[in-house]
């Protein structure tokens, strides 16, 4: 049986809560099944909620006998999951459930994303209402949508929905840590329209894939020297300039907040070139394994012919644009923290490109826990753009969170760590996106911090969830939630 893969681990509420959680279809932008299974859920436990305009769901959890008075403590997640797969694996995330396995202490799932980001840090909330272990104050658990593309539930959140005076994030991914800033983000797409021409009937269609990297999130990973799939497929055209070639498509990434781990390309030439091209592909990929030697093992260029039939290719000049934008647009770490030790300040991803239509869009996403900063890197990838000539067009993007290292939750929070683990957590801000950034101004003067399990791949189908650390999580929301308890307002 499926459930076999959680047995006999603790605790077994939060595993019993995320299990039912992926069966359920939650993608970014379609989280309506989790959504009523979550209302079905509160319902079934007699548990008031209520939900706003676009799809968040609160549900008030009432105070142990004794603790009625205590400070209203909001319990916060998102609902949603990144969709990647590998390209060999068959699964449709609107419709399949995840399968689990479990594997050396670890649980992870067959060929895709996992879903414990967020999925455990909703499932340990969700347990808060049937564990009757759990002492505690008034708790309302927060559950947003869509954060993984674009924070929109939690910028878009009718802040009458909660009122709580401390807020427990459970989106973190690094076991021993709290955090207490996270960087702002926001992003830049150029869109080109495709200039076409005839493709030549004496030429012949081929495959060019780069494949086999490991991806991972944009932010997070960004700093792991992980190679750009894209990037790399770029390089590779270029390479193959020393032949007559044409270009028909360009793919590449899928998500604005993960590094490409694929790209491909369908290119034209003639026959007589193809043990050539062949040549250069390998001699090329000979290169960038020593490049890459110690972060990408599993880099692969593939080139084989297609049995595609293509009528029309990228003009030469549009070609030749389009490889200089990709080669010129910056990607990876602009800047380090010069405060806080081993945490980027600034980071530019290129994730995207497709050909939509009679367009070629490209998709980018920039980092910076400082606005300004922020605001230069957005400007450099414009201006690229800009030369270039493509449309741009930017979203709202969203706000960093400022860390407060004096405030009392982070203190009691501390003390909790130290009674129960006999040793002192570490205090982090993060390269990424999370929703307290924007939950922070949803109620003034609240205070927050955010803290998980030790969670690996996240945004990559090597998504993994360390089994040990699940459980020490939930033992430290529990004390966090036991000393606000004792609390008095």
């Amino acid at each position: 049986m499926a459930e076999d893969v959680i047995k006999g681990l603790n605790p077994q509420t939060l595993w019993e809560r995320f299990y039912e959680i992926s069966q359920v279809p939650r993608p970014s932008k379609k989280e309506g099944k989790i959504r009523e299974h979550l209302k079905q859920l509160a319902k079934k436990f007699n548990v008031d909620f209520n939900e706003d305009g676009v799809g968040n769901i609160v549900m008030y959890i009432p105070a142990n006998k004794g603790y009625e008075n205590s400070p209203v403590v909001i319990l916060q997640g998102h609902v949603d999951m990144v969709c990647e797969k590998n390209k060999s694996t068959k699964h449709d995330f609107d419709n399949d459930p995840i399968k689990l396995m479990r594997q050396d202490g670890w649980i992870t799932a067959d060929g895709t994303t996992l879903g414990s980001d967020n999925g455990i840090g909703v499932a340990a909330a969700l347990s808060v209402i049937t564990d009757k272990e759990i002492i505690h104050g008034p708790v309302e658990i927060l559950l947003t949508i869509d954060e993984e593309t674009g924070l929109t539930g939690a910028t878009n959140l009718d802040s009458k929905l909660i009122s709580g005076k401390f807020l427990l994030n459970m989106d973190s991914e690094e076991d021993g840590v709290f955090y207490v800033g996270c960087a702002g983000g926001q992003d830049t797409i150029g869109t080109f329209n495709i200039e076409t021409e005839p493709a030549q009937k004496s030429f012949s269609a081929y495959d060019l894939m780069v494949t086999g990297l490991k991806g991972g999130h944009s932010g997070l990973d960004i700093n792991t020297g992980r190679a750009n799939g894209i990037k790399l497929l770029t390089r590779t055209l270029r390479a193959l300039d020393k032949i007559n070639y044409s270009i028909a498509s360009l793919e590449g990434g899928s998500l604005r907040n993960a590094i490409p781990r694929e790209a491909e390309a369908v290119i034209l030439l003639d026959s007589k070139d193809e043990k050539q091209a062949q040549k250069i592909v390998e001699d090329f990929q000979k290169s960038l394994a020593n490049e890459f030697n110690t972060a990408e093992k599993s880099l692969v260029i593939n080139f084989k012919k297609s049995d595609k039939k293509i009528d029309k290719v990228f003009k030469k000049e549009f070609a030749k644009k389009i490889i200089n934008t990709l080669l010129a647009l910056p990607h990876g770490v602009i800047t380090m923290s010069p405060d806080i030790p081993e945490l980027v300040e600034t980071s530019t991803n290129v994730a995207t490109i497709n050909c939509v239509d009679n367009n070629l869009v490209i998709g980018t996403s920039q980092r910076s826990s400082i606005e300004s900063a922020k605001k230069y890197v957005v400007q450099n990838v414009e201006s690229v753009f800009n030369l270039a000539g493509a449309k741009i067009n930017m979203n709202d993007g969203y706000p960093g969170w400022k860390p407060n290292l004096n405030s009392d939750l982070l203190k009691i929070s501390k003390k909790v760590y130290k009674d129960l683990f006999n040793n002192e957590p570490e205090i982090k801000a993060i390269h990424a996106g999370l929703e307290c950034g924007i939950l922070e101004g949803k109620r003034s003067g609240i205070e927050m911090i955010s803290f998980g399990p030790t969670i690996e791949g996240a945004h990559s189908p090597d998504e993994r969830v360390n089994i040990q650390t699940v459980e020490k999580f939930y033992q430290l929301m529990k004390g966090i939630l036991k000393e606000l308890a004792d609390m008095k307002n």
